[in-house]
């Protein structure tokens, strides 16, 4: 799948939703754990009441019976001595035996009632406490796979941003790999080369001119074309130090800046450039001059081709555990959070401080200039 046609916010949405949808759902699990917790609570204090009341009704049911017994026992004796005994407490012997073994009836229902209503209410503790613990075990699961989804997910689309970025990158330097072939095919064809094919042209000329005109003119021709060939010379080496400068193998980091400010200095004459050495001028291994090199030369040229600026400074410091470099112009700014399609020079910059393991930080307002600080750790 090609990462150009991905679309990295549709997916910071559909996260985005899944996010809320289990943040929902957690909310509304940890709200059913909470009602079973004060259910739980209900049923526990419900159930000691029922507790109680079962005992009370079995002592009353105890006393009852009881009682019934004596109460049958007399109903027996006065049936078997009915005329020793009056009508009346006849009738009252056997009121008291009915009415008690009613009541000791009525207290073995309440009795099995209450029974099985606390049995009732400890099986629902039961039902009520697993859920509780399910309630629990599913908020820290949920929990689990909101952490996985707000920290490794939700930066799934920023990986996937920046590898399409890297892969843009790696085109553009192709590109501008075979655009830097044509530049530099077109300056030598237009350039030294058209130069030496009019050395030639101007050397047969000299030999023409001394032959039919004699010595001081062809003395004032060949001083002519000494300056063509010392222009010729200039523009090889102006080519060759674009590519890679000499100076920076021979005389390192330091001579080599100040030599290239000041010529691009020279060159672009309405912008004033201020170069800064703070402290000694140590050689650094070659792939730190490299790319400390590298870096200023980008930064001085953004300004120089964006920022519209009358004003660079340069200031670099060499210390035995980093260096630091710092890039300032009074230019137009930009917004540093707008990022151009076509521009990958940034880009560019921080993959070459990230070789070298440093940092880079760009403080832009509009308006008001941009300043390029960047810093790279040595163990010298």
């Amino acid at each position: 799948m090609s990462l150009k046609k991905f679309d990295t916010k549709a997916l910071d949405l559909i996260l985005q939703k899944m996010i809320d949808t289990v943040g929902t759902s957690k909310d509304e699990i940890f709200r059913i754990g909470e009602q079973c917790r004060k259910d739980y609570e209900t049923l526990t204090d419900e159930l000691k009441e029922v507790k109680l009341n079962v005992a009370k009704i079995i002592s009353t049911g105890d006393d009852l019976e009881v009682k019934t017994r004596f109460a049958r026992k007399r109903l027996s004796e006065v049936s078997m001595h009915f005329k020793d005994y009056t009508e009346v407490e006849v009738r009252e012997a056997y009121e008291k035996a009915h009415q008690l073994q009613m009541d000791l009836s009525m207290n073995r229902q309440t009795e099995k009632q209450l029974r099985d209503k606390r049995d009732d209410i400890e099986r629902r503790l039961v039902t009520v406490h697993d859920t509780i613990e399910r309630a629990e075990h599913l908020i820290s699961q949920i929990t689990v796979v909101m952490n996985y989804l707000t920290s490794d997910l939700k930066q799934m689309g920023e990986v996937l941003e920046d590898a399409r970025l890297k892969q843009e990158f790696g085109l553009k330097i192709i590109e501008a790999q075979e655009e830097e072939r044509k530049r530099l095919s077109r300056e030598i064809h237009d350039g030294p080369a058209q130069m030496m094919a009019n050395v030639m042209m101007r050397s047969d000329l000299i030999e023409r001119v001394y032959k039919e005109r004699g010595g001081e003119e062809a003395i004032l021709e060949i001083k002519s074309l000494k300056k063509m060939v010392r222009s010729a010379l200039y523009e090889v080496r102006r080519i060759i130090y674009d590519l890679r400068p000499m100076a920076l193998d021979d005389l390192g980091l330091v001579p080599t800046l100040k030599k290239y400010l000041q010529t691009i200095e020279e060159y672009h004459q309405n912008v004033q450039i201020n170069f800064q050495n703070i402290g000694a001028e140590l050689r650094l291994p070659p792939q730190y001059e490299v790319a400390l090199f590298r870096l200023i030369q980008e930064s001085v040229q953004n300004a120089l081709k964006h920022a519209q600026c009358s004003d660079i400074s340069v200031k670099l410091e060499i210390r035995s555990d980093r260096v630091a470099a710092v890039i300032r112009d009074n230019g137009k700014g930009f917004n540093i959070k707008e990022k151009k399609g076509d521009s990958f020079g940034i880009m560019g910059m921080r993959e070459r401080v990230e070789l070298v393991e440093g940092q880079l930080s760009i403080d832009s307002k509009q308006g008001k200039g941009t300043v390029v600080i960047i810093q790279i750790p040595l163990s010298l």
